[in-house]
């Protein structure tokens, strides 16, 4: 007789979801599901909203990564407004792009130090106790201070743009509606108030070398654990260099054959999104490659090996390394993912230091007008992957329709099949639930750094809960954990 093991909710990730694994008689694993089960939906309550009010209204989809959604809207409302981005103005453009690059740089550390070192320090078998920011600050005490304090100075960058580190408001159609000061960039540049910009770059070599030295001691089971083929998405610019703010979209497959290249307003040619009956997110997939084939990972990993170099040099040298690691080939490895998001706080680091210095972020000139459209779209790079943000107005610039693809649904089935992995190397054949199983589940979901609130609206949390079921719903056994 089968059995069905339910984890409700997933812990340390922004949102609620449950995890359910199908064993079949034998106790073999059949088939795993990651469900998000609670919906809001922001895209129809967004219409009939007036389109210069969507960065503003769009970015309380979450509050962990606000200015992602802020910043994608306000691209496409740009468009809406008669603008593409060339056509905003140098300060405009360089302003948005701190903004971004502060929020990319706390939000990786907020992911990296609270979230998954207590997976890294402790192991996959750690007690539930230990695996919190706490323990990690006992366990390595100038660690998280750094990552701390690395947090701190992205979320000053957003305050000192947008007036406020959650949901502030710096984008307006066309542009900005502030500059900053030049006393506001002394602190950054000189350690006023949070460490200065050279620190933060100082601080990510030294963890870069932490990583690096935990990969070689522990390849056995991060090389292993969760790695499989996938395709991989992201946003490169001209010459193929990783760029997180504006450029085409590239895809290449497991092997590294490139599957797309195109502008990335013209997504909505080449994605298309099935849907599941028994979760509210999504299934995005490239047409030409089908559903079976044509779903990509998104996210630091994914642009890792999308990216032919990276602009800035110490970053640029640490992606090289990475990609020796596998002969210059697709890394598949989802446990890498915590590297590659540290090469990626470095590289906004370096930037943030080179926006400092340009004095153009103290400029006035700020705002450009143009000819209203009928439609926008907008894509970034935000922290957790690819972001598309795309509206449809009418003659009186009311929002008619809004299609969100956000990060989270993007790695939709490669969290699925990351799920489905440790159900079969680790459950399978196993009766007993236990407590470093359930662990080696969230371990995996984890490193995607999912933002379930933005990918299906969802709110709320509650302690975890498992069930065993077999086919006929009698229960045989229950966890709880708090």
């Amino acid at each position: 007789m089968g059995q069905k093991i339910i984890i409700d909710p997933v812990t340390r990730v922004e949102g609620h979801g449950k995890v359910t694994i199908l064993l079949d008689d034998q106790h073999r694993v059949e088939d795993a599901f990651f469900h998000i089960v609670e919906f809001r939906g922001f895209e129809r309550f967004v219409q009939g909203r007036p389109y210069w009010e969507a960065p503003v209204l769009v970015q309380r989809l979450c509050g962990i990564c606000p200015v992602s959604h802020h910043l994608a809207a306000a691209k496409a409302i740009d468009q809406i407004a008669g603008l593409d981005p060339k056509d905003l103005t140098p300060t405009a453009t360089k302003l948005r792009r701190l903004l971004h690059y502060g929020q990319i740089l706390q939000s990786h550390a907020l992911h990296f130090f609270y979230l998954a070192s207590p997976d890294l320090l402790f192991g996959l078998d750690a007690e539930a106790s230990k695996r919190n920011v706490v323990e990690v600050a006992i366990a390595n005490k100038e660690l998280a201070r750094k990552g701390i304090q690395m947090r701190q100075f992205g979320q000053e960058i957003i305050k000192a743009l947008a007036g406020k580190r959650i949901h502030g408001i710096m984008a307006l159609p066309g542009g900005a509606h502030k500059t900053l000061k030049s006393e506001e960039r002394d602190a950054f540049l000189l350690g006023k108030g949070v460490p200065s910009i050279n620190t933060i770059i100082s601080w990510l070599g030294e963890v870069l070398e932490f990583i690096k030295g935990y990969h070689e001691t522990n390849a056995s089971w991060l090389d292993y654990f969760a790695n499989y083929p996938s395709g991989h998405l992201g946003m490169v610019n001209a010459n193929g260099a990783m760029e997180l703010y504006d450029g085409p979209l590239r895809a290449i497959d497991a092997q590294g054959k490139e599957t797309l290249h195109i502008p990335a307003t013209d997504y909505v040619n080449h994605f298309a999104e099935e849907v599941k009956p028994w979760s509210y997110l999504k299934f995005p997939y490239l047409k030409a490659l089908g559903r079976e084939n044509g779903w990509n990972r998104v996210g630091p990993l994914a642009r890792m090996n999308v990216s032919k170099f990276i602009t800035t040099p110490l970053a640029d040298t640490e992606r090289k390394l990475f990609q020796e690691y596998t002969d210059g080939k697709p890394n598949n490895m989802t446990m890498h993912t915590h590297w590659a998001r540290l090469i990626e706080m470095l590289h906004c680091a370096e930037v943030i230091r080179d926006l400092l210095l340009d004095d153009a972020i103290l400029g006035d000139d700020l705002r450009r007008e143009g000819i209203q459209r009928q439609a926008g779209i907008g894509v970034i790079e935000a922290p957790r992957g690819t972001l598309i943000h795309h509206y449809e107005v009418d003659d009186k610039g009311m929002i008619t329709r809004c299609n969100l693809i956000v990060s989270t649904t993007h790695n939709n089935e490669p969290m699925n099949r990351a799920v489905k992995w440790v159900a079969e190397n680790v459950l399978d054949n196993r009766f007993e639930i236990t407590e470093q199983m359930l662990n080696q589940v969230e371990i995996a979901i984890r490193a995607y750094d999912p933002c379930l609130s933005c990918a299906t609206h969802a709110l709320g949390k509650m302690p975890l809960y498992v069930e065993l079921q077999d086919r006929r719903g009698n229960i045989i056994q229950t966890r709880t954990r708090s």
